[in-house]
């Protein structure tokens, strides 16, 4: 397995918008190689034979069927809202245009 570069890692933190040091740059990318390493290693592990799963237990949809029932007017949802712009909540701009 080819290992994970410091680059790569400032990379992830970039897109994930974590500001990094150098020293946890440092820090951080063998400890990432060793995770990557541990889960190539488990992959290994199941074969052919062993059907793929999501979850251990098997799981039944516990969810209630969609009834169309009453419901707040978009004026009423709003009502709270401290800022509001065509029906909608308005809120401050977080990402830039870097991305």
């Amino acid at each position: 397995m080819p290992e994970i570069t410091r680059d790569e890692v400032a990379h992830l933190a970039d897109l994930a918008r974590i500001d990094l040091s150098d020293a946890e740059l440092d820090h951080l990318a063998p400890q990432l190689q060793v995770i990557l390493e541990s889960v190539a290693s488990i992959q290994g592990l199941a074969g052919d034979d062993v059907p793929a799963t999501s979850h251990p237990l098997p799981l039944t949809n516990v969810f209630r069927e969609d009834v169309v029932t009453p419901s707040l007017t978009p004026e009423q949802a709003l009502s709270g809202a401290p800022a509001v712009e065509e029906q909608r909540f308005s809120v401050p701009q977080i990402l830039g245009d870097e991305q």
